[in-house]
């Protein structure tokens, strides 16, 4: 029976840029496809590109993206005939998957028992074992004593790795170095597996020291075939999240690839699979490209994974819809022998986050989007001008993969992407990406889990990073750190000069022709006057000389001309030198975005008083855009510097508010539960000094 027959249409139970790209493939196979949407998505692509789209709750994922029933009731009132999960959200979930087949619907995804089984790390691990999978030393069990612990550590050594045996992300995870460190870190993490995943079960391992993290993709039909598509290197993490993957590994060779390829098929079929999976493996490091020829299972993501792309350029083959015609009854059209990779392929994950303000989230209106195009280069997004990224959901904006006969040219490839990709007004890591892809290691493949946690550190020999979910005080501190230790941190010294001609030729029209008037402007803390002149006879063209003093970005004067050059672009010349930079304005509000490789920069005239002053003296302002988890305190309190006033949480990120001085707290304004915009005022803490 034909696919139309049999699946169409297809309800995405997701959102964002795995939906679309679920859509672009549901398309190309003739399939209707239903989207759903949050009232924080109205109108986002996903849900345009569909074929259907319905409302499933409010902006609150729990009621909606994560609503049983509210997805159930979405898949019969379009008349939905299957479900695809995407990744994230309900993807890993065993009674999801069974509420679809109990609602007679098609799961496009692993039989609900192979879920279950897979997602709890202590029975996969034995599973493993059972099926020849190579795993780390370690011990688990349903309670776990301080003595087992104390042995297994003083027989195996430190460090040692304290893990949450359900869920991932590094929540419920801690390395402990030394026994005194022990009960500690095990109490902390049973509370934080607790609380994140409502089991506080954990598991003890041995820690590898500057592994590799390489994952296997597999492939399996109902009628008992599998076949692996070769590994990835994911081994670029920050706070154990993935920031580039490659396909193939750089350090792997034909025969190892087959070795672990063998292994991941065994644990496949070991746990009943059906579709689309990943094996994911740890390799202990070594010095450069030569290592022990180990590995070591990890997990198994029982879904498609954000980084399928590099696989499916590297390999040709379309996984989801390998997903569809498994889901559809239809026997595996693959055999291993033809599976060979061609080529190199590298992917960046472009999240909304400020780099130089310590990675915190960034939120705002998609002023301008524009994705790079060229030989070897797909985008996966679901942007578009206009599109309000907001503190909901994760902040992964979108993926660009480039690929090519080698590695050197994925690499550059991708380069060029990141460079000439237009995004603005929204802050990114898209010019930090390129800055750590220019890194020699990096460059020459020699990468480990912990290399970006390092660099952020300070150097190669940092200490070992907290555990994910850890308070973080002093975020600008940390992104000052960070700044200049990988390339492309600091703002282009060509970028405020040329914001500043480019906001005088915005406001020609305003100001007055063949005039000599002050411009102000404000960016970030940032605030200065620049003196604009209209070119006699010059067109759409000003001139401007900006003093450095002023600027703050260099000790210099910069001459130049604006031209408009389209819409969305403007031609400057500064001392000449020619570029062109992105633009995009604000609603009329005199606001001002330019970016030019990777990077941007937002302008707004000053205001009357000065710059802002919402975190001015004693006051302590929102450090991100987000919601009030707790408040800790109360007008009156008396308060230790370092003390914990406000936890925040934005885009399943956590970040603690701390006192900057022993004092006493005044003029609280939050409470649990408000949502609070980007240098929004929460509380003062006055010193004894204070008036």
């Amino acid at each position: 029976m034909a696919l139309i027959d049999t699946l169409s249409p297809v309800l995405i139970a997701n959102r964002g840029e795995i939906a679309v790209r679920i859509e672009r493939t549901l398309r190309r196979l003739g399939l209707g496809s239903v989207a759903v949407y949050s009232d924080a998505d109205a109108g986002a692509p996903h849900v345009l590109a569909a074929d259907t789209a319905v409302r499933i709750g409010p902006a609150d994922a729990r009621s909606s993206y994560l609503s049983i029933p509210a997805l159930l009731d979405a898949a019969r009132v379009t008349g939905a005939r299957a479900v695809h999960p995407g990744y994230g959200f309900l993807a890993e979930s065993a009674p999801f998957a069974q509420a679809v087949i109990d609602a007679g619907l098609t799961w496009i995804g692993p039989p609900p028992p192979a879920i279950e089984l897979m997602g709890d790390k202590a029975r996969a691990k034995q599973l493993a074992r059972e099926a020849g999978v190579p795993v780390v030393p370690g011990i688990d069990g349903a309670d776990l004593t301080y003595e087992q612990i104390d042995a297994f550590a003083a027989e195996h050594g430190f460090p040692v790795v304290v893990k949450a045996v359900a869920g991932g992300g590094g929540k419920g995870m801690r390395v402990v170095r030394a026994a005194t460190e022990l009960r500690g870190a095990l109490d902390a993490a049973r509370r934080e597996a607790a609380a994140a995943f409502g089991d506080d079960r954990v598991l003890v391992e041995r820690y590898l020291e500057r592994p590799r993290h390489i994952e296997v993709q597999v492939l399996a039909d109902a009628h008992g075939a599998v076949v692996h598509l070769g590994e990835r290197e994911c081994s670029l993490q920050r706070r154990h999240q993935k920031v580039v993957e490659e396909a193939p590994s750089p350090v792997v060779d034909p025969d190892w690839r087959a070795e672990m390829g063998a292994a991941a098929v065994r644990l496949a079929q070991a746990c009943g699979y059906a579709g689309a999976g990943t094996v994911e493996l740890i390799v202990p490091g070594g010095s450069g490209d030569v290592l022990s020829g180990e590995f070591f299972f990890l997990e198994m993501n029982t879904r498609l994974q954000v980084e399928h792309p590099v696989t499916e350029l590297v390999y040709g083959v379309d996984l989801v819809e390998q997903q569809l015609r498994v889901a559809a009854g239809e026997p595996l059209a693959l055999t291993q022998d033809e599976l060979r990779p061609r080529g190199h392929a590298v992917e960046a994950r472009l999240y909304a986050e400020d780099p130089a303000a310590g990675f915190l989230p960034s939120t705002g209106v998609v002023r301008r989007w524009r994705a790079p195009a060229g030989t070897g280069v797909r985008s996966d997004d679901a942007l578009a001008d206009g599109v309000a990224v907001q503190t909901h959901y994760d902040p992964m904006l979108a993926k660009l993969i480039a690929h090519g006969p080698d590695r050197a040219t994925a690499l550059a490839r991708l380069d060029r992407a990141l460079a000439e990709l237009e995004l603005l007004g929204v802050t990114t890591n898209a010019a930090f990406t390129r800055g750590l892809l220019a890194r020699e290691d990096v460059r020459a493949g020699q990468m480990d889990t912990g290399l970006l946690e390092r660099v952020l550190a300070g150097g190669e020999e940092g200490g070992a990073s907290p555990a994910a979910g850890t308070a973080a005080s002093g975020p600008a501190a940390a992104g000052a750190a960070a700044s200049g230790r990988v390339a492309g941190l600091a703002p282009l010294d060509d970028l405020l000069p040329a914001a500043a001609l480019t906001l005088a030729l915005a406001d020609a029209d305003a100001l007055g022709a063949h005039t000599s008037v002050p411009l102000g402007w404000r960016s970030d803390g940032a605030a200065g006057t620049w003196r604009r002149r209209v070119v006699p006879g010059g067109g759409d063209a000003v001139e401007l000389c900006v003093r450095g003093e002023t600027v703050t970005v260099g000790e210099r004067t910069w001459c130049g001309r604006a031209t408009r050059s389209g819409e969305h672009a403007v031609e400057v010349e500064l001392d000449g030198v020619a570029r062109r930079y992105a633009i995009a304005t604000g609603d009329g509000d005199g606001r001002l975005w330019i970016g030019r490789a990777g990077q941007q920069l937002e302008l707004a005239p000053a205001r009357a008083g000065g710059a802002d002053l919402s975190a001015a003296g004693d006051s302590l302002a929102a450090p991100m855009p987000g919601t009030i988890l707790l408040v800790h305190v109360s007008d009156g309190d008396a308060v230790r510097e370092g003390d914990v006033l406000v936890v925040m949480e934005s885009m399943k990120m956590e970040l603690s508010v701390t006192a900057p001085h022993d004092g006493t707290v005044d003029g609280l304004t939050v409470k649990a539960g408000d949502r609070v915009a980007l240098r929004e005022v929460l509380l003062a803490v006055h010193g004894e000094d204070a008036a």
